[in-house]
């Protein structure tokens, strides 16, 4: 049970989004407190909010136990003035239940993070907000030759928390199929809460284009200038950006959501793995594998492949994402090719090529394989049959 005796500091995320004619002005978050009910194993946090044009907002709250270094405590378990709906004022309060989220835990270093979003600016449900910024693309840590290292700068957008489960593919392939959309493969999944699995990146890509017609938002992907919905083969697909509906992360937006804020780390959280973190093939051929199980997870190997984990398994990194390392590598945007020299802002790859990107190693892996920078390709057109190890997760904006 962690001791909260320090203070914490507060956060600001600033609506990208002004009128030409009024700015809005941005949501205040200040004097947050936090402190460990007597004889609970409840955390009570205390805030002031102030926004002066915009009646609710939607709050939410990150917990750091290594002095806010990273952000990955999980808070599933809140009540009190979080979420949508929550009204300006002062002393605003939430309860934290960590006898629920982070039982038999400790640490001396606790942090609360507090932030407020308007309506300009909110996540979707199941996302999180990536924000605007640079940050250093590739491998600076093993010497990874496709990974150099160069200044990216990305636009903010949205990354949904968790790859795409079987349940979630199968109400939007089911709707695809009911309007007009033609897939490769069905999907398959090991359970409705375990992660899709046998899409070819085209499904991946029609599957997005059905969702945000679903959703009333409208579709990125586009063939010949019409809707993509059907065929495969020498299809040219394109992606308009500046469409508010869902398509597939470019490589560089994966790897900035997937460090989580932090900067020349290996993995999400730091730079050794074990399968306390993440679901992967674990060997002692690297040094920064120090795992005390070895080979596949232990708690996912059931000897009927393929050994994926319910997708919220493992604790989020620092933005809130799960499984950015193992479990399954992902689908990207870009073809694969090579980094571009000096600073870039929001590429989105080669304009052709033989094979898409893939990352974020996988239940199948090994440890290099989940590293933030290590990269991987396919043909767009290769389901990946066996040993099923590829999924995907979308994403929305730029913003």
């Amino acid at each position: 049970m962690p001791t909260v005796k320090s203070k914490a500091t507060a956060t600001l995320l600033l609506s990208s989004l002004i009128a030409l004619t009024c700015p809005a002005a941005p949501p205040v978050v200040s004097n947050v407190t936090a402190s460990q009910r007597a004889g609970t194993k409840f955390v009570d946090v205390s805030y002031d909010l102030a926004d002066p044009d915009t009646a609710t907002l939607t709050v939410s709250l990150q917990i750091s136990s290594d002095g806010g270094a990273t952000w990955t405590v999980p808070t599933a378990s809140t009540t009190g003035a979080i979420g949508s709906g929550v009204a300006p004022g002062l002393r605003r309060t939430l309860a934290w239940n960590a006898g629920a989220d982070w039982n038999g835990q400790y640490s001396t270093a606790m942090r609360f993070r507090v932030t407020a979003e308007d309506g300009t600016n909110l996540a979707p449900p199941g996302f999180a907000l990536i924000p605007a910024g640079s940050f250093s693309m590739g491998d600076s840590l093993d010497g990874e030759p496709s990974a150099p290292v160069h200044t990216v700068n990305v636009s903010a957008f949205y990354l949904q928390t968790t790859l795409v489960t079987k349940a979630q593919w199968d109400a939007g392939y089911n709707y695809a199929r009911a309007n007009g959309y033609f897939f490769d493969n069905a999907g398959a999944g090991k359970a409705a809460n375990h992660p899709v699995q046998i899409v070819v990146w085209h499904d991946a890509v029609k599957w997005c284009n059905a969702r945000s017609q679903q959703d009333g938002l409208a579709p990125c992907y586009t063939d010949g200038g019409v809707i993509y919905k059907t065929g495969l083969g020498d299809v040219a697909v394109v992606c308009d950006f500046t469409k508010n509906g869902y398509r597939l992360p470019t490589e560089a937006e994966w790897e900035k959501a997937a460090r989580g804020g932090l900067s020349g780390k290996r993995f999400p959280w730091g730079n050794t793995i074990t399968h306390s973190q993440a679901n992967y093939n674990s060997f002692s051929f690297y040094a920064y594998d120090t795992s005390p199980t070895r080979n596949y997870h232990p708690a996912y190997d059931d000897s009927v492949y393929p050994y994926t984990s319910p997708v919220t398994s493992f604790a989020p990194n620092g933005f809130g994402l799960y499984d950015m390392a193992g479990n399954m590598r992902q689908w990207c945007w870009d073809w694969y090719d090579t980094y571009p020299d000096g600073t870039v802002g929001d590429p989105t790859g080669a304009t052709s090529g033989s094979y898409r990107v893939l990352r974020g190693g996988s239940w199948f892996g090994t440890a290099p394989t989940a590293r933030v920078a290590t990269r991987s390709s396919r043909s767009p057109y290769s389901s990946d049959g066996w040993p099923g190890e590829i999924g995907f997760r979308p994403a929305r904006g730029h913003l």
